[in-house]
């Protein structure tokens, strides 16, 4: 009964705080809009009218340029944070996260590839949405063949060695980030340009189309992950006592793999690599929810979400009207808080 009660009431919370937070990132701006206009906007989108004033065309600035970035970010953050939880259930190790077996950087590599060859063919200049689209496939495709291919290698008598996969990870992700240094020292200016700011990550280019083209990929893992999760909590107590216990532990392995993988590389392939959500966001939630992967998943689900929208949310205002890459305001939030993990760890230990 506790149990439940805290999962209700942790998921509850969340969802109040990312429906709050939708509204005031969807209303702040160069036109600013009061949470209750934002809502009034939304609810006439739906045949619903309040007596709430707004301007005419705010509700264009809303629809067309506001709300897919901030679903883009939901969307993306919500996939990060239950690949982060996912993949540290998997390995058994709150270290891991989506970059830890080369996920991120099969994804990197290919897209500044693919920036590289946009540059060298004139056909991608004058059809912006083949570049668009190409540089997401591309990510998109580096993330899956990487992640296959350090599965195939960890594969030892028909089951996946956790430990072969996270060492296979490491060396997949050294070569990837040494040819995606090859490619950023070959790039010209221009492309450099792109290199650097694609790989800080940004929702800028976010649209119902971008939105609409990532949101299966996000959805699948977001619905399927949680109802892993009594499996995950077996796995956790080892593979021999998950197996003893009725679990498909190469079956699990896989759907997780799969799962994560999915997730992951539909972020990054609309919004460059955004580091430490799927680290940090599944110890925030730990923290008040416990190691209970029935709770953890979804929350971390919602947190990746309120998380990378506040992000986004002051990349784009604090130095209006030039935008920061939303990489950059993860990095300083987690780091920070990553740290002070890390010590408070060591502190328990020492006690």
């Amino acid at each position: 009964m506790n149990k439940l009660f805290k999962k209700i009431s942790t998921i509850g919370g969340l969802t109040i705080l990312l429906v709050l937070v939708i509204l005031i990132a969807t209303g702040t701006g160069a036109m600013h809009m009061s949470p209750l206009q934002v809502l009034a906007i939304l609810l006439h989108k739906a045949g619903i009218n309040i007596p709430v004033r707004y301007e005419a065309n705010m509700e264009g600035v809303l629809w067309m340029i506001r709300l897919p970035r901030v679903i883009l970010g939901v969307l993306i953050g919500a996939g990060l944070g239950v690949a982060g939880a996912s993949l540290q259930g998997l390995f058994r190790n709150p270290l891991a996260d989506p970059g830890l077996i080369g996920i991120s950087s099969g994804a990197s590599m290919t897209a500044v590839v693919m920036i590289i060859i946009q540059g060298s063919f004139p056909v991608f200049q004058s059809i912006p949405l083949l570049s668009f689209y190409s540089l997401n496939f591309a990510a998109f495709t580096g993330a899956v063949i990487t992640t296959l291919f350090i599965f195939r290698v960890a594969r030892s008598g028909g089951q996946a060695v956790i430990s072969t996969m996270l060492l296979a990870g490491i060396a997949v992700r050294a070569l990837c980030e040494s040819v995606t240094g090859l490619m950023t020292y070959v790039a010209n200016n221009e492309q450099l340009r792109s290199i650097t700011f694609w790989s800080l990550g940004s929702l800028g280019g976010a649209s119902w189309t971008t939105v609409m083209g990532v949101m299966p990929f996000i959805l699948v893992p977001v619905i399927l992950l949680p109802r892993l999760a009594p499996a995950i909590n077996l796995l956790a107590l080892g593979e021999r006592e998950a197996m003893h216990s009725g679990v498909k532990v190469s079956q699990l392995k896989v759907q997780l793999v799969i799962l994560a993988t999915m997730a992951v590389a539909a972020g990054v392939a609309v919004a460059g690599i955004i580091g430490f959500i799927g680290l940090i966001v599944p110890h925030i939630v730990r923290q008040f929810t416990g190691p209970d992967y029935r709770i953890l998943i979804p929350g971390a689900a919602l947190s990746g979400a309120v998380l990378l929208t506040i992000a986004d949310l002051l990349c784009r205002t604090i130095i209006a009207p030039a935008e920061l890459p939303v990489g950059i305001i993860t990095a300083v939030i987690g780091a920070p808080f990553f740290i002070w993990l890390i010590v408070k760890e060591k502190r328990a230990i020492v006690i």
